[in-house]
């Protein structure tokens, strides 16, 4: 840590300034870490450089966002011919029917509605289900994030003393300011056990809207679901007559059609977002026709001055188009693949407990002796490891990940096989510093 401190001094003094009209010098909480927060004035391809002059190779890239990579041309000349002509009319462009169309043949949905960023998604998917049922009721995971909309924001990080029972965990609200109201009506249920999930369901059945889960949560590291539990939500889902939401934030970047196509379990409907603007905000909600048309003008509500705004919509056709093509994608899984096996067999090799998780363009490392399949699991994994594992991996010009031991890698379409070469090699240094 002292050798990283050393190198962040200009970072430091930045902070010391912006805490003055930013609470914590930041403004996403997620992005405060100690000692203090970095600061960053430039970004291309693979490469960040924060203001002190340090080059990182990214696999952090924007939470998942830039599965297109930095500044990738495609997506800046898109910007700039289109900041030229307007920004935001306040009105639908011309060419935003042919990004829908792009949206709805890439990830198989019959219709869909843009707006900005992934809590407003979320939000409205709820919203749209509560419409449609007219129930009340929704499921959620612990430990699965949906954003900050208040009617999805609890037990995201339950702290030991506050969960209950493993297999019916209490509502935990994931920040003060949250009122009981705003919450009653989602009830929570344990991550890759369906057995729990379907007693859950049983007993409110006659109230329940919809569930919405992440397929792989990504706010516990990187968990894959057991083999058969997606498919049991889906017949849960059918049987108990509520609709299944899956949260693709973020998985809508890891697999070229989404996770429905890479596990062959369609939804009802699905949130969109991140890596669906190479880098610019612009989310969605998309799914089944019969639930969709529902969302009349007058009847229900679904707005946003920025939504479809041309900027972003260029921003948005030219990196599903140009850049996150299937070749390109399918080559960076391969990239990806290598990566965790490379981290495996340094495990296998070293004897440190290390459980690594992959799927698509993503995986983690979590400090553990026991797989990773759920939140409480995740919990009792050894965080302060994980971030002596990163602040190192930091030294040798490499962002390992997300900066917190809840977050994953991403291995972009730009990334390389040097790239990975060198993460590996990094890796292999730092270790043998973390057995024990």
């Amino acid at each position: 840590m002292t050798r990283f401190e050393k190198k962040i001094q200009k970072s430091k003094k930045i902070y010391e300034q912006a805490k003055i009209n930013a609470p914590f010098g930041v403004h996403s909480n997620y992005r405060f870490a100690a000692p203090h927060p970095m600061y960053f004035v430039r970004a291309r391809r693979t490469s960040v450089w924060d203001i002190d002059g340090n080059r990182f190779t990214d696999y952090n890239m924007g939470f998942g966002a830039l599965v297109a990579g930095h500044s990738h041309p495609a997506i800046i000349e898109a910007i700039t011919q289109q900041a030229k002509k307007g920004t935001d009319f306040g009105l639908e462009w011309e060419q935003t029917p042919k990004y829908a169309k792009m949206i709805c043949e890439r990830f198989g949905v019959d219709q869909v509605k843009l707006s900005s960023t992934g809590t407003e998604a979320t939000m409205y998917a709820v919203r749209f289900c509560r419409s449609f049922t007219g129930k009340d009721k929704i499921v959620k995971f612990e430990g699965c994030y949906h954003g900050s909309n208040e009617a999805v924001a609890v037990s995201v990080k339950p702290p030991p003393d506050k969960q209950g029972d493993p297999r019916f965990p209490n509502q935990v609200p994931s920040s003060r300011g949250i009122p009981e109201a705003m919450y009653q009506n989602t009830l929570v249920a344990p991550f890759n056990d369906l057995e729990a999930v379907e007693e859950i369901v049983r007993k409110n059945s006659s109230e329940i809207a919809a569930m919405i889960l992440e397929p792989i949560p990504m706010n516990m590291g990187y968990v894959l679901p057991k083999p058969g539990f997606l498919e049991g939500l889906r017949k849960l889902a059918d049987e108990y007559n509520y609709l299944l939401i899956f949260d693709e934030i973020k998985t809508c970047g890891k697999f070229y059609g989404g996770i429905s196509e890479y596990v062959h379990v369609k939804p009802d409907l699905i949130t969109l977002g991140k890596a669906i603007g190479g880098g610019v905000p612009v989310s969605a909600v998309a799914g089944k026709k019969r639930i969709m048309e529902t969302v009349m003008p007058g009847v229900v509500s679904h707005a946003g001055t920025f939504n479809a705004n041309p900027l972003c919509v260029a921003a948005g056709i030219a990196t599903l188009s140009k850049v996150l093509t299937r070749s390109a994608m399918e080559k960076a899984t391969r990239l990806c693949d290598t990566l965790a096996k490379g981290y495996q067999d340094i495990v296998e090799d070293t004897g440190v407990l290390v459980q690594v998780s992959k799927a698509g363009l993503s995986g983690a490392v979590a400090f553990s002796s026991k797989p990773i399949t759920d939140w409480r699991a995740f919990q009792a994994s050894d965080a302060g490891k994980w971030y002596s594992y990163c602040f190192a991996m930091m030294n040798r010009g490499i962002i390992p990940a997300g900066p917190s031991s809840e977050e994953q890698w991403t291995v972009s379409v730009v990334h390389t096989k040097r790239d990975i070469e060198e993460h590996i090699e990094a890796f292999k240094d730092v270790a043998p510093y973390l057995k024990g």
